[in-house]
């Protein structure tokens, strides 16, 4: 690959930091044996920008992003801004990037490792081999629809109200991007809407039929959001790609993550529009908060941190064999019973964040080798 490709780091708070770290390890290990190359950028976001700018997004960071191939980012956010105003608090800076680089598209896999099965609330026979990905629309329906807003009526009682909307334009690209990732996964889609009801998910109904001729090899089908939510806990190996919009993927998708019996394991990735020269807008995070009461502790759980570099070299630039040898390595260390804090279990070995990033370099090379 190019070296002239551009990756964007942003840390942010709290463990951010120590997990990217581990993370800018395996990029070096990858530029070394791998010739997978990139010109790393590193930026402010969320709390520190907050404390070093003022803002939580800095110009100098949004444009960075603007022209940077993919990013990838830590996490954003703690206690010590909290009291800030509603539109300076560290998630403002991360709002702010996915409205400035149209990312539409959330991606959330629901990964269940074989060596963590046991993790999970659910039974064994209902997680082992669980693999879902949860594609939630990220920049419209009722969290950006308008008019929105509280009233106060001449009684003095109050009305809240938000829209829930969306385009025929809205629906076709998210779809798509569903559509597409199925055709590389097992090929089924299930869209999930509540169409007996809201006349705005009627119209989504439609347009993903309206798109299924175009996938003739993918399987869709339709589901009402509270089936779904009984279904992801009933028989959640049913699903393959579930697509969705911004409030309902939002529910969903943490839902589904709980399967896999823990937050520090969960990658994600936010994608834009495909532009007249091939290029996406990407973003890639782990899941997991800043979790700032063991930051700088050298306790993080920098997983989910890598495997997100994973799909960044999945989705933003086609390398599935680079990316199966990371994924490959993670799955290999929880076999051999190699365990973060969050995701201990009783007669396994408990590890730092650093030697979690070392046991992954071992792995690497043994592959490499």
């Amino acid at each position: 690959m190019s070296n002239q490709k551009k990756l964007l780091f942003l840390p942010g708070d709290g463990i951010g930091a120590e997990v990217m770290a581990q993370v800018k390890r395996v990029i070096d290990w990858m530029d070394q044996k791998r010739s997978v190359n990139f010109d790393i950028q590193e930026e402010l976001i969320g709390g520190v920008a907050i404390d070093a700018k003022g803002v939580p997004l800095p110009e100098e960071t949004l444009e960075a992003a603007k022209n940077s191939d993919a990013i990838l980012m830590g996490a954003v956010g703690g206690p010590k801004w909290e009291k800030l105003p509603f539109e300076i608090q560290p998630e403002r800076g991360l709002l702010g990037i996915r409205k400035e680089l149209g990312l539409f598209a959330n991606l959330r896999p629901a990964l269940v490792f074989d060596a963590l099965v046991g993790a999970s609330s659910l039974k064994e026979n209902i997680v082992k081999g669980l693999d879902i990905m949860i594609v939630r629309e990220l920049t419209g329906g009722i969290y950006f629809g308008e008019p929105r807003g509280v009233d106060v009526n001449p009684d003095g009682s109050k009305t809240g109200y938000n829209t829930l909307t969306y385009s025929s334009s809205e629906v076709q690209r998210i779809g798509r991007v569903a559509l597409d990732l199925a055709g590389k996964r097992n090929n089924k889609v299930c869209s999930v809407d509540k169409a007996n009801v809201l006349e705005t998910t009627v119209m989504w109904r439609e347009e993903m039929e309206g798109l299924s001729p175009e996938y003739p090899n993918v399987e869709l089908s339709h589901m009402y959001v509270d089936n779904a939510a009984m279904q992801l806990v009933r028989d959640p190996k049913q699903f393959d790609v579930v697509v969705t919009t911004n409030m309902f993927g939002d529910i969903l998708s943490d839902c589904a993550a709980m399967l896999t019996g823990s937050l520090g394991m969960l990658p994600s990735a936010s994608l834009g529009e495909v532009d007249s020269n091939g290029n996406r807008p990407a973003l890639y995070e782990p899941v997991h908060g800043s979790a700032p009461d063991i930051a700088g502790k050298n306790l993080a759980n920098p997983l989910a941190t890598i495997l997100s570099y994973s799909m960044l070299l999945r989705y933003s630039f086609d390398l599935v064999e680079d990316a199966n040898l990371i994924e490959n390595a993670v799955k290999e260390i929880l076999s051999d019973g190699l365990r973060t804090g969050d995701i201990m279990e009783d007669g396994l070995t408990q590890v730092t964040t650093e030697q979690m990033g070392d046991a992954i370099l071992e792995k690497l090379n043994v592959v490499a080798s």
